[in-house]
């Protein structure tokens, strides 16, 4: 018997990467799962059910549950018809996977200023209540520091309370340039408004030596009231396996084998 038998589950972006492994797994402990992706480009652009279809064979084959679902859940219509199959075929929903996002890794729309990214973002932090919104802007794939700046200036006009430099997993992630760049971005907008914006890197920030590089940006550009999780923290697993070895070096004076610490 499965963990997860009887359960429904919807896995958007399910069709490749992270998202597929995620449906695998839960499909692997007995989940019924909704497969979504629309298929589209990482510049957002065309659709394709063929990656969610062959996600859904390959656990049908497997024996087990699993539909595509097509749609475009950056649209609420779409997202709402989502959660609706869930109900109409399998009269539950009991687990949501979100991995598709409106990032803002189109050069062409943050150079136009585009209002569909402006009016999203307004959109997503209407439906957020009094909950936070992160903002991750995909910086890698920005191209220019003059693209970052934009696109950090419309994601906090547009209402985002944290803005992050990206998912991780498209390289280049954080790195101490792109991270001044919008930093200054928050405190130009602090100066303007008084309102105080967060700030997450992710992804490339590895080590605590690294880290203590970003933290002096922080006080540098912001001050110490950043310095606080309520306004930057690292997105970065692997930094927290450097931290407790370091720690443990403190306490021991040696320091242990990497393997002693967790990977995930």
């Amino acid at each position: 018997m499965g963990l997860l038998d009887g359960k429904v589950a919807i896995v958007t972006g399910a069709g490749r990467g992270l998202g597929r492994e995620e449906a695998i797994a839960l499909a692997r402990h007995g989940a019924t799962v909704i497969v979504n992706d629309i298929g589209a480009s990482l510049a957002g652009e065309g659709t394709d059910v063929s990656p969610a279809q062959e996600v859904v064979n390959t656990f049908k084959a497997a024996g087990g549950k699993a539909v595509t679902n097509g749609e475009d859940i950056g649209d609420w219509q779409g997202a709402r018809r989502t959660v609706a199959q869930a109900y109409d075929q399998f009269g539950r929903l009991d687990i949501l996977v979100n991995n598709a996002a409106a990032v803002l890794s189109s050069v062409r729309h943050v150079l136009t200023g585009d209002e569909q990214w402006f009016d999203e973002i307004i959109a997503v932090k209407a439906a957020c209540g009094p909950a936070h919104l992160k903002v991750i802007l995909e910086t890698g794939e920005l191209g220019s520091y003059d693209v970052v700046r934009r696109a950090s200036e419309i994601a906090i006009a547009a209402g985002a309370d944290f803005i992050k430099t990206s998912t991780g997993k498209i390289q280049p992630a954080a790195t101490p340039p792109v991270t001044l760049v919008m930093l200054e971005a928050i405190r130009d907008h602090y100066y303007a408004t008084g309102r105080r914006i967060g700030m997450k890197p992710a992804g490339g920030v590895r080590t605590a030596k690294q880290s203590l590089h970003y933290l002096v940006l922080v006080k540098e550009t912001l001050g110490d009231a950043w310095l606080t999780p309520d306004l930057f923290r690292f997105g970065a697993s692997a930094l927290l396996n450097d931290v407790l070895m370091q720690l443990e070096k403190e306490r021991t004076g040696a320091y242990q084998a990497s393997d002693d610490f967790s990977k995930d």
